[in-house]
């Protein structure tokens, strides 16, 4: 009883309906009630009232909630999956950042997204197969992960012919075939030799070491960037493969509706930025001056602030951390970025984990489109998990529009 109830009349009133519909409501669970004290007539939450009161208006195309739902406003879906909090992204009541520090490895959270349940040992996976000469061909030098992703998922749907297999337990089977793949060609200089021997490490975060020419040491680091990235709730992407999903579109199709989408330079694609501002920026003396000229446009550097995380986004500690104790061991090419790096975070507050991305791959002395890959690869966990909690739900998502044109004219 620790928030506001109202009676029967009060609860028809603010949805404009009548007090049969309000008792179907509450019958079928979308509005819930207690008994009144002493005999009284029931009590409505008046929290479930204005929920259902503003999705009707958003549906209804009602101006300010049409206009204002999708831009971090009021949540359009119900998920069971991510609550974001002042301590960072938690995964069905588990926090991310404690699951990174204590090691959990990325496949255990990926079952968690997906089934509800965190195994106490760690989950093994068979990695996928698929005509992988067949992909390298078509993959022209210098092409970035997140574009070969693309095309490997497109390849791998085609060598499905069970793929459109609705059942939650086939999709999950895909997920874990698929993201082990995924990993795989962050490889640079892609060729059928380079994925084949990077699928022959134990785990995602070996893989991806492997696929980098990384030391084996690297891989709790990277287990813990996997973590942390693993779903943030109803993020750009994880939308577009939730709006995929609800069409029943098949799994494949959901990764690459996600992965087009996380290509952005506002989303995935947001630590290359990064690395691109510090490169210009040139060195660490450099900094104060970069980062003035750009308050005093009312600007801050690439992957600082989040709509979200005001006062800092929790995930980057951990990947800065690492960063930073890990500096000496930067190639030397790199270590100049690293160090301009680490100046412009000592002025500007509240880094994204966009800049633990971008530091942790510099440090590693991966190429800075190695983070979005990375990011491609984690995210790809929570993408299932919408998918999976979308053919749940059952319906389909579709958004309305304000129409602000010219209006129909007789």
């Amino acid at each position: 009883m620790d928030q506001p109830w109202v009676p029967a009349a009060a609860a028809a009133k603010l949805l404009g309906i009548q007090l049969r519909t309000l008792y179907a409501y509450a019958s079928r669970g979308r509005v819930r009630s207690v008994a009144g004290v002493r005999g009284k007539a029931r009590l409505y939450a008046l929290a479930d009232l204005e929920r259902l009161k503003a999705r009707r208006d958003a549906r209804s195309g009602h101006g300010a909630v049409a206009a204002g739902a999708l831009r971090w406003g009021e949540p359009v879906l119900e998920s069971a999956l991510t609550e974001l909090t002042p301590e960072g992204p938690s995964y069905r009541g588990h926090l991310a950042i404690a699951l990174a520090a204590r090691g959990v490895p990325f496949e255990n959270v990926a079952e968690l997204l997906w089934s509800g349940y965190l195994a106490a040992d760690p989950v093994i996976w068979s990695h996928g197969t698929m005509p992988l000469a067949a992909l390298a061909r078509f993959v022209p030098v210098g092409a970035k992960p997140l574009e070969v992703m693309s095309l490997l998922v497109q390849v791998a749907a085609l060598d499905d012919p069970q793929r459109g297999d609705p059942r939650p337990d086939a999709i999950v089977t895909r997920g874990r075939r698929l993201v082990p793949l995924l990993a795989a060609v962050l490889a640079p200089g892609l060729t059928a030799a380079t994925v084949t021997r990077a699928l022959t490490a134990g785990s995602v975060a070996a893989i991806v070491a492997r696929a980098l020419g990384l030391d084996d040491d690297v891989v709790p680091a990277i287990d813990a960037a996997l973590v942390v990235l693993a779903d943030h709730e109803l993020n750009a992407s994880s939308f577009a493969a939730r709006v995929a999903a609800s069409t029943e579109a098949d799994p494949y199709a959901v990764i690459a509706a996600a992965l087009a989408t996380l290509s952005g330079r506002k989303h995935g694609g947001a630590s290359e930025d990064v690395t691109r501002f510090v490169d210009e920026v040139g060195s660490p003396e450099a900094a104060p001056a970069a980062v003035a000229a750009l308050r005093a446009k009312g600007r801050v550097p690439p992957g600082f602030g989040h709509p979200i995380y005001v006062a800092g986004d929790p995930r980057t500690a951990p990947l800065l951390a690492y960063a930073r104790a890990n500096l000496e061991r930067t190639p030397r090419v790199y270590q100049k970025r690293a160090r301009t790096l680490f100046a412009i975070a000592d002025l500007v507050p509240a880094p994204s984990v966009d800049v633990g991305l971008a530091a942790m791959m510099t440090v590693l002395g991966a190429a800075p489109s190695a983070g979005p890959g990375l990011f491609a690869v984690a995210r790809s966990a929570g993408w299932l998990a919408h998918a999976l909690e979308q053919r749940t739900a059952g319906f389909m998502l579709r958004p309305r529009a304000r129409y602000v044109g010219i209006r129909t004219t007789t």
